[in-house]
């Protein structure tokens, strides 16, 4: 098969013919159809991952269709369109008995821990665990868009968040992640504040039901949201992950609000500071969100059919695989305003 691959830490991918992969026991082989192209990915690249080891194909993001299984695989079948969380759980462990498998102790992620779908073929492990099948009217570009950045986004709302009809949420980054937690908030009912320094990325928050906006390269986000909302948001929401983001999104909550980190925090970022004063003083929670587990798809992919949710309109560029090995290097730069997804594979 055909496939993106980088031989050391940051430098060029190349498009390799490697061995097409061989579907272990409880495994499913999928065609790859679309693959996401994601920051992440860039981290991979860039050896901010300790679980990437070289050579690496990254890719995380991923739809496609079943093309083979392994024997001990019962739920699936080839043909099926499928997606796939980008964190899987191996089934067993404590976390994934108790329906956290997207933080599995044991976890396997396609572009990290194993090689990923930036190649015509993917092999995921754990398949009658972490398969999600695709309805007939989500395309595999669309379904490409969800696997990380939608579905993280969704439960970083709606679960961890807690969001309800009427909450005052803010969020901060503009990309893909922020982008899509805007639309999600806004179609359940909350009064979105987005966050950029880019006024194209501030227009298509608008776009996807930000009713503010705020420019943070003119203004300080904080203190704009505590007047805005008249006393901060009930909800906030680092989508970027930057110390600087980070800092914003606890200081613009009111008293009892929450903070929800999705942004990873890696590089020169780890470890940001905290401004914990405010944290005790307003009782507020700062949560961590991390994935979505295959078995929660179903809303999601529910308010998708229906129209109330519309990722495709995320998506700005269109690629190659070739194209994309050229774009990893720079996703640090935030190429393009939206979400850019590969559709081409050869």
């Amino acid at each position: 098969m055909k496939a993106a691959v980088f031989e050391q830490f940051q430098s060029p991918l190349r498009i390799q013919s490697v061995p097409d992969p061989v579907p272990e026991q409880d495994a499913a082989i999928i065609a790859v159809r679309a693959c996401g192209l994601c920051r992440s990915d860039w981290h991979g690249w860039m050896g901010h991952d300790s679980d990437v080891h070289l050579p690496h194909v990254p890719g995380h993001e991923l739809a496609g269709e079943i093309v083979a299984v392994g024997r001990g695989v019962r739920l699936w079948s080839a043909g099926q369109r499928v997606t796939v969380p980008f964190c899987c759980g191996c089934g067993t462990c404590e976390q994934c008995v108790c329906g956290n498998q997207h933080i599995c102790d044991r976890y396997t992620q396609p572009g990290f821990t194993q090689w990923g779908a930036f190649a015509e073929f993917v092999a995921i492990r754990h398949a009658d665990v972490n398969l999600v099948s695709l309805p007939d009217e989500i395309d595999f570009v669309t379904a490409a868009s969800l696997g990380c950045r939608f579905a993280t986004s969704f439960r970083a709302v709606v679960v961890q968040g807690r969001t309800q009809p009427g909450d005052w949420v803010a969020v901060h980054g503009c990309g893909g992640v922020g982008l899509s937690a805007v639309m999600i908030a806004a179609a359940l009912g909350a009064q979105v504040i987005a966050v950029d320094i880019r006024n194209d990325r501030l227009d298509l928050a608008r776009h996807c039901g930000a009713s503010i906006v705020i420019n943070a390269s003119t203004a300080d986000p904080s203190s704009a949201i505590k007047e805005a909302t008249a006393g901060g948001a009930h909800v906030s929401l680092d989508a970027l992950g930057s110390r600087a983001t980070c800092w914003n999104s606890i200081k613009s909550l009111r008293k009892r609000g929450r903070h929800v980190q999705i942004g990873l925090m890696l590089g020169s970022d780890a470890d940001p500071q905290i401004p914990m004063a405010t944290v005790i003083g307003r009782e507020l929670e700062i949560i961590g969100s991390h994935g979505m587990q295959a078995f929660e798809y179903g809303r999601m992919l529910r308010m998708i059919s229906a129209g109330t949710l519309r990722p495709e309109i995320l998506i700005s560029d269109r690629v190659s695989l070739s194209e994309a090995a050229e774009l990893l290097p720079r996703m640090h730069e935030f190429p393009g305003h939206g979400v850019t997804v590969i559709e081409r594979m050869v």
